[in-house]
């Protein structure tokens, strides 16, 4: 297998028989491709069994990361074998050993049987009750990696510890990213929040974080006083977004439908059908596409324009962050969003009233649901520009 510089550090303090390794850094880094490389090499060199578990905070997270990057990763050596593979319980056979995937949010798991070897991918989204529960049940090492997008636990109850060791990577450790790929990251360097983090790998800060007052929830409620949708259009370069918003003893829950390239908007009318929509819901569109809102309402949905007008873009979001709001968990896309949407900075970093241009397709779908249907709700004058 070829691997980056990040692959030799993490496997030289494997074998320096480190406790806890620590894969702190930026995107791209190769840290999660890196670290998924090392545990298959243990399980394939390992004479003795050896039960390794790859976690994450939840089963989507971990299908659209780890999951998808090990197959990828085996498909890529020519060593993928479906035979070994177990889809329902999630474990790949290598030799006498075993590597399960398993999500944080399943407390039969945390609480389960040993293991040999854990790992924790972005580890920062999980608690750190959830992570004690895990490591005193791992009798050997400890992989965790994360983008430091803020201090918390791992800073403070794990790496002043003598048996824990940092790595620290940036996408200039990753000797195979592309040209373009270096160059649309570099692109972002005047994002001063977003570098600090996803560019040099550093600590960055809650500080600027703009949607408050949320938390994931496993389901929607089963009954609810209201229920609309917002799109956000997208096609090439940005994904199109579909939330399903529901309101419910003053509490939103949202959930993600759809967050992807390429969806034309014949493609939108077909896929709204396909998720058993009524045809009767109200969906509240980007007002600036009203090409695309006359050909879905040509399809038969109920689809209006947003109420776009003076500082819409803060006053939706004033509107969403006075509710509480409960995001399922299979939302990976927009709880990322959540995690990321922040005000932009000045040269000190001090935030602005200005919302960074990123983290903001699913986010653009909620305002358009929150200006044409929760302003008045939230006792919010608005002035609607003509």
């Amino acid at each position: 297998m070829k691997g980056t510089s990040v692959f030799s550090r993490n496997l030289e303090a494997y074998n320096e028989g480190r406790r806890v390794i620590v894969n702190k850094g930026s995107t791209r880094s190769s840290k999660t491709w890196s670290i998924l490389q090392l545990l298959y090499m243990i399980a394939e060199w390992s004479d003795a069994p050896r039960l390794i578990s790859i976690v994450s905070e939840s089963m989507p997270h971990l299908k659209k990361g780890c999951m998808r990057d090990f197959e990828n990763m085996l498909r890529q050596e020519g060593k993928w074998d479906l035979k070994s593979w177990n889809a329902t319980d999630k474990i790949y056979k290598v030799k006498n050993s075993y590597i399960e995937f398993f999500s944080a949010d399943q407390p039969g798991k945390v609480h389960g049987p040993a293991r040999d070897i854990l790992y924790i991918n972005e580890c920062i989204n999980i608690s750190y009750e959830t992570y004690r529960q895990l490591a005193i049940r791992t009798t050997e090492t400890i992989f965790l990696d994360y983008n430091p997008c803020y201090e918390f636990w791992v800073d403070e109850k794990v790496l002043p510890r003598p048996e824990a060791t940092m790595i620290h990577s940036t996408y200039l450790n990753n000797e195979y990213l592309s040209e373009a790929q270096i160059k649309e990251i570099e692109s972002s360097k005047n994002d001063v929040e977003w570098w600090q983090v996803y560019g040099l790998g550093q600590t960055g800060s809650k500080v600027g974080l703009i949607m408050q007052n949320w938390d994931i929830t496993p389901s929607l409620p089963l009954s609810y006083k209201h229920r609309w949708l917002g799109i956000d259009f997208g096609f090439t370069n940005d994904p199109t977004a579909i939330i399903d918003i529901r309101l419910s003893e003053g509490e939103l829950w949202i959930n993600e439908l759809l967050y992807a390239r390429g969806y034309d908007n014949l493609m939108i009318a077909k896929y709204l059908e396909e998720c058993n929509i009524p045809r009767q819901t109200a969906i509240i569109a980007d007002s600036a596409e009203p090409k695309s809102i006359r050909e879905i309402r040509n399809c038969g949905w109920n689809v209006e324009p947003a109420n776009k007008g003076r500082d819409s873009i803060l006053t939706g979001l004033a509107i969403l962050n006075r509710y509480p709001k409960h995001l399922t968990q299979t939302s990976s896309n927009l709880i990322n969003e959540y995690r990321n949407y922040r005000w932009t900075t000045d040269e000190f970093g001090n935030p602005s009233n200005i919302p960074i241009d990123r983290f903001n397709h699913s986010i653009d779908a909620q305002r358009y649901v929150a200006l044409n249907k929760l302003g008045q709700k939230s006792g919010f004058d608005y002035y609607v520009g003509k």
